[in-house]
């Protein structure tokens, strides 16, 4: 619906561009009137920033973004505010996940914004890992979990919220496929791949329940991807990984998070070009794993980072299907879902799963 995404798109840029040191207070009676049309909202929502000092800081002290180049992307062109098509609109994207989330990037592709509709997920990163998140980023800043640059969300009811119409958090990530845009041809766009991964040897009931024949393929489809290669690179680019991914999974485990995956991302390398190219990437305090490692043979570049680390063992509704699964397999012996999986034992296999998927040369 392009009104519901218009509406969405223009929340979320209102509250990115919002200047937060204005002093003015508006009237009692404005007030109330705002209050009043902040509740009968549908789908353009009233949103703030979460957290904007202790995220201002991630981006500048830590990752060290550049502050104008993003608050850019976020911006109309003065040559286009008043007009249609502006060029700072947030562009839909396709659904690109298994959760009913919507998706945005901005008009220069540098940023992802997810919308986290469930209300477990922003709960679970607000109020349980938020801390550790920031904690774990300012100790080891070249993490390979996601960058979530910025949050936005509405902390007073309305109707939009109640009814489901719009989400009422956001998370701004970045675009692990900025550049693909770029590229000069529909030829080479089309060799940029992505994979979202998973330890496969988990119980899926859509996949194994009477041989997948109650779920339709478009279902299955985008339960798990499956990566038919190997990544070659030498013993120290393999250590490094496994370095960065032991610490970041241990995080997650720590704080009872189960279900994240690898988002991988790769195109073409040199030695398969026939001309080199500069794939644009975005400036910052970045390991090459993130920016892309091109492997030993020069026939494929790489980025990967660690996405949706939102489904926490401890809240109700993962203890809820936890007990459903534990139930049903008192007969059928499946065994556990990702998502009631224990979290160390799914951060061995999830880390099992990368050292078999890299390999050194």
């Amino acid at each position: 619906m392009q009104i519901r995404s218009t509406s969405i798109s223009s929340s979320i840029l209102a509250a990115i561009s919002a200047d937060s040191n204005n002093p003015d207070r508006p009237s009692l009676q404005n007030r109330i009137f705002r209050l009043l049309a902040t509740f009968l909202s549908v789908f353009h929502l009233p949103l703030a920033r979460y957290r904007a000092a202790d995220f201002l800081e991630l981006r500048h002290n830590v990752w060290q973004l550049d502050e104008h180049e993003y608050t850019n992307s976020f911006h109309l062109s003065p040559k286009t505010a008043k007009g249609k098509g502006r060029e700072s609109d947030l562009k839909p994207v396709g659904d690109l996940g298994y959760s009913g989330s919507t998706f945005f990037t901005t008009a220069d592709g540098k940023f992802l914004i997810k919308s986290l509709p469930r209300r477990f997920e922003h709960e679970f990163f607000t109020h349980d890992l938020f801390g550790a998140y920031v904690a774990h980023m300012k100790k080891n800043p070249h993490s390979l979990l996601v960058r979530i640059t910025d949050m936005v969300y509405t902390s007073i009811a309305t109707l939009g919220g109640i009814l489901g119409t719009a989400p009422t958090h956001h998370i701004i990530m970045e675009n692990l496929l900025y550049g693909k845009a770029e590229e000069e041809t529909d030829h080479r766009k089309k060799q940029w791949e992505t994979y979202d991964l998973k330890p496969n040897d988990y119980f899926f009931p859509e996949r194994d329940i009477a041989n997948g024949r109650l779920a339709p393929e478009s279902v299955k489809e985008r339960l798990i991807d499956e990566f038919d290669d190997n990544i070659r690179v030498t013993a120290a680019q393999k250590e490094e990984l496994l370095g960065l991914l032991g610490a970041d999974t241990q995080l997650l485990a720590d704080n009872n998070a189960v279900d994240y995956s690898l988002f991988l991302v790769r195109y073409p390398g040199p030695n398969v070009m026939d001309e080199p190219r500069d794939v644009p990437t975005i400036q910052s305090n970045a390991n090459e794993w993130r920016t892309g490692l091109t492997d030993v043979d020069g026939n494929w570049t790489y980025r990967m980072i660690v996405l949706d680390f939102f489904w926490a063992k401890h809240k109700f509704r993962a203890k809820a299907m936890t007990g459903l699964v534990k139930s049903y397999n008192v007969f059928a012996g499946h065994g556990p879902m990702s998502i009631t999986a224990n979290p160390i034992e799914y951060r061995e296999r999830f880390l099992n799963m990368v050292r078999d998927l890299v390999i050194e040369a």
